[in-house]
């Protein structure tokens, strides 16, 4: 993808959509706030660039030649995901000023999640000389989304703290990320 307009556009929408590693940083914001929750961003800036780095510039044409190695990433993404939802949610009855999100938790999440293997081959053009500079423009988007999904969710902890109910945070970002689990383990079965 070598129009940058469209690459913007391609990112920003990706990035945007909701998925384990959103959930965790609206989760992030929602239960200790905007400030609190910022730590996460460089988490997942460090979870993509490896990811993406790996994947599009070493293991790529591996994953397109042996469809098992892609089944086996999404499995071992399942069950992370479902360990790391029930986590959010033991956390989040716990005690919900505790901040149920960390940092590695984001940033494993990132790694692992399939939205790299999209911008490792389709979406960031490693087979161009501009390619770095697309890469850094990639991590520029992905702070000012990662800061929008640590706002919406700081918006909805607040709201949630207000009416008193703290708790509901955690437990909704756990119930999301559980649903994720689900697909990514299920989703492989049902072909």
């Amino acid at each position: 993808m070598h129009d940058p307009t469209l690459f913007a556009l391609t990112v920003l929408l990706i990035l945007g959509t909701p998925g384990p590693t959103n959930t965790l940083l609206a989760t992030g914001g929602g239960t200790v706030g905007f400030r609190r929750a910022l730590p996460l961003v460089p988490a997942e800036a460090a979870g993509y660039s490896i990811s993406i780095l790996l994947v599009g510039l070493l293991l790529g044409p591996l994953i397109a030649e042996v469809p098992a190695v892609a089944l086996g990433l999404r499995l071992a993404v399942g069950a992370y995901l479902a360990w790391l939802a029930v986590r959010l949610w033991q956390r989040g009855a716990v005690d919900p000023s505790v901040a149920p999100v960390a940092p590695r938790q984001v940033f494993v999440t990132t790694l692992l999640n399939p939205k790299a293997l999209v911008f490792a081959l389709g979406v960031i053009p490693f087979g161009a000389p501009g390619w770095p500079a697309y890469f850094l423009a990639f991590l520029a988007l992905l702070v000012s989304v990662a800061l929008g999904w640590i706002g919406v969710g700081a918006a909805l902890g607040h709201a949630a703290g207000a009416a008193g109910r703290q708790g509901l945070v955690p437990r909704l970002g756990a119930a999301v990320v559980g649903g994720f689990a689900v697909v990514l383990m299920v989703g492989p079965l049902l072909r």
